[in-house]
């Protein structure tokens, strides 16, 4: 726990909030909760078809079930059966088609959630099957679109590509990502008396969830409340999909007159929630001699799902950050959103981002390689710049350009170029292991890129033994939101962080908030508490300054110390006195990110407020025999401006390049032809460990960095940008594979890059270069 004499303000490395409840397990999530007495159980039906309409569903067996009480489903919804978080088109419980397999059809309630499982399992359902697009290539092929395809252009780049001096055309893939959050979805509704409803939600938009709870049950907003203490991870998958399990657990609640809970296991959880968007990305690039761009097309075809979710703005961002650090004068984004019969894909950490960045990143890999240039040269002339190189294919101006200045100490960090002689010396004196190495930039814009969602609210009472009551918009996932919105009240108010107690995130205390996403919670939510602490500062200097006299600018806060008019007292006495002269202790704050907008018909304008740079080096090691790989060595350094909590900063840097890891290597998502999901389980379907982070692992946080925006003491956003940096680990595996075929030789491999994908790239690059197959192996 904190030290309640430390008064950990901003900068400092204060533990996480919880991080003592965590290591004991006291932290209470939802399903810790004492449940009221009576509570029932609930469980979902689900499809076993990914395609098909629904001729007749037969629940008989399902209500027999000893210990059902009720069963529900579209028929017995009061209000709207939805739950679309931008558009209508996601029911609750499917009526008479059904679009992926996992698909809600109807609902169980009983006495056990044993029971509830059981009879879910139990329905006699009639289908008409009809053929299923499962992939982008089937979507592609059938012209299925979710919603019109998106050009972003500048210039003429098929022009500057035919008059460059080289052109290359390629194609590859990334694979989606489940978020598999330790903590499953999970809600629990508690009706009261006059159509009221109490939710307590795993969720990273508790507003979305209210307004979407009250739709289903035929209410309004105010009927409904709902709370989250915090959440067991998230990732960006309880960002919308939270909702379907609100709803349901909220419509058993008002259907029965009894608290119920609905808790998915974790095969059920992963076939019924949407995953990382996968891609196919197609480029068609120019160049000169040194690797410059000409002029580039990048097309982005990405499988969305059955509905719309967030896949509209998911693949806008991927537009947006298909640039990355560098500067592309003539250049065609080209972004098809693809409906398919899977699980409606959504917000995952990134947000479209790192599909946007690894597409640029490939294509400047191949050109390097294609030249027989390092690709970190490559990469160096394509940047970012000055003047006429500094803008956007958006038209945003990049006026906090860091780029060449931290790569350039990266590479000196690191020891870039040595390590890079002294690999290609290893590897020409091994047989069948080799070595890879590649360095990765980073340039990740932060804000939520539709304008209205950049807005938070914050609400702090002040008691009168000078203690602190907070509470935000913002929900606590483990990445240390409310920790840093203490520090924030902390140093305002300049109290011990200990004397700050944040609450749960609670729609009856700040409403209409925007969801803890886009890596801007503590730029929005802090910002927000910072207002209401400056404005009780501002009534206890006005009371400070009549109480004891001299200037109200010249009352001074500082160390639990208030000094006005050459009187020192404690801020709790203070506060003590302010209560008894009837001077309100209680305020709200309010803010909104300024200087942004963005026009979705003209695709101009200034959709970020800052970016946030790093850069990575990774040192990989494969095994051409059987196509293992591991990491060696990684050297980040992150721009995090001057951070709030170094602490909680290096975590999210080390947490979010491992999960990147994953995502390009390991983790692999599989559906059989009939559209279900076969990787649904911790047995098939693999996540980094401990065990996978490299012996050296090296992670500096930019000595220099400050924001040139008035962020909150001008901080940096740290929750997404890191993963980007795992971008640096796929290239490394391509460099060790193409280390087998010379400097010149293509190499051509997908993501994730499992032991699978790199024998197969092995040997095409073995084919490329005439090598033997059976070259090393063992006598």
């Amino acid at each position: 726990m904190t030290d309640p004499d430390d008064f950990g303000g901003v900068g400092q490395r204060v533990p996480h909030e919880s991080a003592h409840l965590h290591v004991t397990g006291e932290a209470r999530y939802i399903d810790d909760i004492p449940e009221p007495r009576g509570t029932l159980y609930a469980a979902i039906g689900t499809s076993e078809r990914a395609h098909a309409r629904v001729r007749h569903v037969d629940l008989e067996a399902v209500r027999a079930v000893p210990g059902v009480v009720e069963v529900l489903t579209a028929a017995d919804v009061p209000g709207r059966n939805d739950h679309g978080a931008i558009a209508e088109d996601d029911p609750i419980f499917a009526t008479d088609l059904v679009e992926y397999v996992g698909q809600s059809i109807f609902a169980v309630v009983a006495t056990s959630i044993v029971a509830a499982r059981r009879a879910a399992r139990l329905a006699v359902i009639d289908y008409e099957d009809y053929e299923p697009i499962i992939d982008v290539d089937a979507a592609l092929q059938r012209q299925s679109f979710l919603s019109p395809s998106a050009t972003l252009a500048r210039g003429d780049w098929a022009r500057a590509a035919c008059s460059a001096p080289h052109r290359l055309v390629g194609s590859f893939r990334t694979g989606g990502q489940e978020h598999f959050y330790i903590e499953g979805q999970i809600a629990l509704a508690i009706p009261f008396e006059d159509g009221q409803m109490l939710i307590h939600s795993s969720t990273q938009h508790p507003t979305e969830v209210q307004t979407l709870v009250a739709g289903a049950l035929g209410r309004r907003a105010k009927d409904v409340v709902v709370k989250c203490r915090r959440l067991g991870g998230g990732f960006g998958g309880k960002e919308t999909q939270a909702s379907l399990f609100a709803c349901v657990a909220a419509l058993a609640a008002w259907r029965t007159g009894r608290p119920v809970k609905l808790r998915v296991d974790r095969g059920d959880d992963m076939r019924i929630t949407g995953k990382r968007h996968d891609y196919r990305i197609d480029y068609d690039v120019g160049f000169d001699d040194d690797g410059v761009v000409r002029g580039v097309s990048l097309t982005y075809a990405s499988r969305c799902g059955r509905s719309a979710d967030l896949s509209g703005a998911i693949n806008d961002r991927t537009m947006f950050h298909a640039d990355n650090a560098y500067f592309l004068g003539d250049v065609e984004i080209v972004s098809h959103r693809l409906r398919t019969h899977t699980a409606s894909n959504t917000a995952f950490r990134g947000f479209g981002g790192p599909q946007g960045m690894i597409g640029i990143e490939y294509v400047l890999d191949d050109i390097a390689r294609y030249l027989g240039l390092d690709p970190l040269d490559v990469r160096h002339r394509n940047f970012y710049g000055q003047g006429a190189r500094n803008t956007t294919p958006y038209g945003m101006t990049v006026a906090d350009n860091i780029i060449e200045g931290l790569m350039a100490e990266l590479e000196a960090r690191s020891d870039y170029r040595a390590r890079r002689r002294a690999i290609s010396e290893f590897n020409r004196g091994s047989t069948h292991l080799k070595r890879g190495l590649a360095i990765t930039p980073v340039k990740f814009g932060i804000s939520f890129t539709q304008t209205l969602l950049n807005q938070a609210g914050a609400l702090l009472h002040v008691y009168r033994d000078g203690t602190v009551m907070l509470n935000h918009g913002g929900t606590e996932m483990g990445q240390g939101l409310h920790t840093k919105v203490a520090q924030i009240v902390a140093t305002e108010l300049q109290i011990p962080v200990a004397s700050i107690r944040c609450t749960p995130a609670d729609t009856s205390k700040v409403p209409n908030t925007s969801a803890t996403a886009a890596s801007a919670s503590s730029d929005l939510n802090g910002a927000a508490a910072r207002v209401a602490a400056r404005t009780i500062r501002t009534r206890l200097c006005e009371f400070a300054a009549d109480r004891f006299g001299g200037a109200v600018d010249e009352v001074e806060f500082r160390e639990g110390q208030v000094y006005a008019g050459g009187v020192a007292t404690s801020f709790a006495a203070l506060v003590n006195e302010a209560y008894l002269a009837r001077i309100s202790l209680s305020a709200t704050g309010y803010y909104r990110t300024p200087e942004i907008g963005y026009d979705r018909d003209t695709r101009k304008g200034t959709p970020f407020y800052y970016f946030v740079y790093g850069g990575a080096v990774s040192e990989v090691i494969i095994d051409t025999l059987t196509g293992e790989s591991r990491l060696l060595q990684v050297d980040i350094l992150h721009d995090v401006g001057q951070s709030l909590n170094p602490a909680l900063d290096l975590g999210q840097i080390e947490g979010g390049f491992l999960q990147g890891v994953g995502w390009l290597t390991c983790e692999e998502l599989c559906w059989d032809s009939d559209g279900r999901l076969c990787t649904n389980s911790t047995s098939t379907y693999k996540i980094p460990t401990a065990t996978d982070l490299p012996a050296r692992f090296f992670v500096e946080q930019l000595s220099w960095g400050c924001n040139r925006k008035e962020t909150v003491y001008r901080s940096k956003g740290v929750g997404e940008p890191p993963l980007m940096l795992s971008l640096s680990a796929f290239f490394a595996l391509k460099d060790a594979i193409g280390s087998l075929g010379g400097p010149r030789t293509p190499v051509r491999l997908d993501a994730p890059a499992t032991p699978e994908r790199i024998l197969l790239a092995v040997d095409a690059v073995r084919r490329q270069a005439r090598i033997p197959a059976s070259e090393g192996l063992p006598q």
